[in-house]
């Protein structure tokens, strides 16, 4: 039977829509408060850089404690999800992550700081999965594709954070900025937990199978078994996997490499590379706001294409316009491009195979993240910034073909 004419049972009672509504809320603050409190503590990294005493390679090993804490528990994260339900470990882990943004300024060693970053990755790579592989199960009860919503707050979040943890690191020392960070971390979640703790996941529609109008079966119906990964759903869940990869190679390399080709290569002054940045955030947040109504629109298949293609076409612009105007414009381009582009996989391979789908698609989406600037880096030394910087060009176009080779795992 087709899925439109599928009931929803998550919790038929009168109502139901307020309890989706509510849920939905408390989902789209918790990924408010993630990107909020993540960036938050990345414009403090100068000042804890100056008071651990770091040099910029030990600086740089201590920051991979975010990297490698966060892609250690994303599996196991999928697993606990399992076990104890999305919700729950949402709720715990975004306690954990507003305690544990609260340490770094109290080390005073590269040491120390690698070890609390390692806890403090562990609980935003959790965070994560959890809350993604919520967003995954009222995103199919409500058969309407607003996870590009989430993501969108998730950067609104982050764009507040990092600029009032600007104006703040101008009055507030790291220790008190980053503890009010965690106090506003707790009160959030102490505000919103209660919805999550209070409903369940809503169950997907694939679990009806009588109509509202059907007689009552004489026995219990059967249910469809949790999904989970398996030899059939493993395939389509990695290729979401390598579009996420793609997607977030491009906004590691953009986050680290595309200020200085607009300084370097282009002569432009440090505000205006500055701005190359924030042109592409914000251009990537547009595009997620206005997500739903594309993918309504267009399907899932024609977004993945043409962001990747525009992306591509975004970024040949970004990286080798002669011209300061252009290259603004080919960022922004390339962000819109790729906004909805991990939303996409991370549902499809989430209403696949549940949080173990979700994990795999946020660790291989990390893993981009993590290859993109180190690889610009040798490339450059190899070419120049500029040819590659035409790397995330070739990766959207990748991952525009991977969309399209596999329509059918991408389609409504």
């Amino acid at each position: 039977m087709p899925l439109i004419n599928k009931t929803r049972t998550h919790n038929a009672v009168p109502g139901d829509g307020d309890h989706l509504t509510h849920l939905r809320i408390a989902l789209t603050t918790f990924f408010a408060l993630d990107g909020f409190v993540f960036a938050g503590w990345v414009v403090r990294i100068p000042a804890i850089k100056q008071q651990t005493g770091a040099s910029p390679s030990t600086l740089g090993l201590a920051l991979l404690g975010v990297s490698a804490g966060a892609v250690i528990t994303m599996m196991f994260t999928g697993r606990l999800c399992h076990r104890y339900g999305s919700h729950p470990v949402t709720v715990a882990c975004a306690i954990l992550l507003s305690l544990s943004v609260t340490l770094p300024p109290l080390t005073h060693s590269a040491t120390a700081l690698g070890a609390v970053l390692l806890l403090f990755g562990a609980a935003y790579g959790s965070l994560n999965v959890a809350f993604n592989s919520a967003a995954v199960d009222l995103v199919t009860a409500l058969r309407r594709p607003i996870m590009p919503t989430f993501h969108a707050a998730f950067s609104l979040g982050g764009m507040t954070g990092a600029g009032l943890g600007g104006l703040a690191a101008g009055y507030l020392s790291p220790t008190h900025h980053l503890l009010g960070l965690g106090a506003i971390g707790l009160l959030v979640t102490a505000f919103t937990a209660p919805t999550l703790l209070r409903y369940e996941p809503p169950r997907p529609p694939e679990d009806a199978v009588t109509a509202p109008e059907a007689p009552a079966p004489t026995k219990a119906p059967p249910t469809a078994p949790p999904r989970s990964l398996t030899t059939r759903t493993r395939r389509p869940v990695v290729v979401f996997g390598l579009i996420a990869l793609c997607t977030a190679y491009g906004e590691g390399a953009l986050a680290d490499w595309g200020a200085l080709h607009l300084e370097q290569d282009l002569g432009s002054s440090a505000g205006a590379a500055a701005a190359g940045y924030a042109c592409f955030a914000l251009a990537m947040t547009v595009g997620r706001l206005t997500g739903t109504t594309l993918l309504e629109r267009l399907g899932r298949t024609r977004t993945v294409v043409t962001g990747g293609a525009v992306a591509a076409v975004g970024m040949l612009l970004g990286s080798l316009a002669p011209a300061l105007w252009a290259a603004l414009l080919g960022y922004a381009v390339a962000g819109l491009g790729l906004a909805n582009l991990f939303p996409v996989a991370v549902e499809r391979a989430g209403a696949l195979a549940g949080p173990s789908g979700v994990a795999i698609v946020s660790t291989l989406g990390y893993g981009g993240m993590l290859l993109g600037p180190p690889a610009i880096g040798f490339m450059a030394d190899w070419f120049s910034l500029s040819a590659a910087l035409t790397s995330v060009a070739v990766l959207a176009a990748v991952a525009a073909g991977i969309g399209l080779a596999t329509r059918r795992a991408t389609a409504d």
